[in-house]
């Protein structure tokens, strides 16, 4: 019974930054609930980007974005976020966003999923 919604994605050149966001609606309480982003490019596997625990205290990054990307939530608005700092072209893909039980850094463990919202980062 969970929605969520991702904007914030675009064109940026490289060395750009974007705030991505995904805000909850139904389900339980949000605050709940880890969160996690991931990506996908074409042709590829979907891959762990970011999760954050319930209550924010505990994130972790792949290896590929650590020192890049920040995850944060605002439980009072139903809302994580991505922020991707020093984009490179091969940060390109499709952000989504995901809800679970746990914060993990595979995909199966997350129950509900966004559509995503594209990035696109030129060179």
């Amino acid at each position: 019974q969970v929605q969520l919604v991702e904007s914030g994605g675009g064109l940026v050149q490289a060395g750009g930054s974007l705030r991505l966001s995904c805000e909850a609606s139904g389900g339980r309480t949000f605050s709940t609930y880890a969160m996690g982003w991931f990506r996908q490019a074409p042709g590829k596997d979907r891959e762990f980007v970011a999760t954050i625990s319930p209550s924010g205290s505990n994130t972790y990054y792949a290896a590929s974005v650590k020192g890049r990307f920040t995850i944060s939530r605002d439980n009072a608005k139903n809302t994580v976020y991505l922020q991707t700092n020093s984009l490179k072209p091969e940060d390109t893909a499709v952000y989504s966003c995901a809800a679970g039980f746990v914060a993990a850094m595979v995909s199966h463990l997350y129950t509900y999923w966004g559509q995503g919202t594209q990035v696109t980062v030129s060179s």
